[in-house]
């Protein structure tokens, strides 16, 4: 017989739904994740992805009986000071300016560390080029969300679900420091490297990606021992 494969629930953010940006706190998206989870038969395994795992990490603090366990893929957090330091200051000047395309660039190249090729292509791309313009600044408000949570690790103390931190060994430098500051306050940190991959392994490297996420499933639902045919994802 064949794997049985998990349940999986994606949660579309509000952040990012069309029309204007909305300037709600990270703790209303922490609040729809939590509803999405209470519908669920059993605790499901949470995983996000750069600000996406921020509002995971949030949702989990707030109630970590709702979930098995944690997949957190370079979250960012204001660990030192305001999320992206001077690249977003100078991504914030040019949005002012009427230039979301140039904000966006910056954003992904610095902030992000999306590889040049990728970032060129993307640019290139006259539809793509506009599409990354018009969410400026649901981006923008994203990061103001996040900088709002305050400096420091020390609100997830208390958090001891068993949590895999993915980095990749190419992310730039600000996104790894986050990591480390997580993987030296959760009990139950569980770091892992992608090699050759960057913030961007869900487009670049998604075998390998999958592959760790299920391998965090494993652990986090045999840790509460719920067979794997049961596993669900959020």
């Amino acid at each position: 017989m064949g794997r049985c494969p998990a349940r999986t629930v994606r949660v579309r953010r509000r952040r990012y739904l069309p029309g204007p940006a909305p300037t709600h706190p990270v703790a209303t998206e922490a609040a729809d994740v939590l509803a999405i989870a209470a519908l669920l038969d059993r605790p499901p395994l949470l995983v996000g992805h750069s600000s996406g795992a921020t509002v995971a990490l949030e949702a989990a603090a707030a109630r970590p009986t709702a979930f098995a366990g944690l997949v957190l893929y370079e979250p960012p957090l204001p660990v030192d000071g305001p999320v992206g330091g001077e690249a977003s200051g100078r991504a914030r000047t040019a949005l002012a300016a009427g230039d979301r395309a140039g904000a966006m660039r910056i954003h992904l190249g610095e902030n992000a560390g999306m590889p040049p090729v990728l970032l060129d292509l993307l640019f290139a791309d006259p539809a793509e080029r506009e599409l990354l313009a018009a969410g400026a600044d649901a981006q923008f408000a994203d990061l103001d969300a996040i900088d709002a949570l305050g400096p420091g690790t020390d609100r997830y103390r208390h958090l001891t679900l068993p949590t895999t931190l993915l980095e990749g060994a190419d992310s730039p430098r600000h996104l790894r420091h986050t990591l480390a500051a997580l993987a030296a306050t959760l009990p139950g940190a569980h770091p892992v490297v992608l090699p050759g991959q960057d913030h961007t392994a869900h487009v670049t490297g998604p075998r390998l990606l999958a592959t760790e996420i299920r391998a965090a499933a494993q652990r986090a639902f045999a840790q509460r021992g719920v067979n794997s045919s049961e596993q669900q994802a959020g």
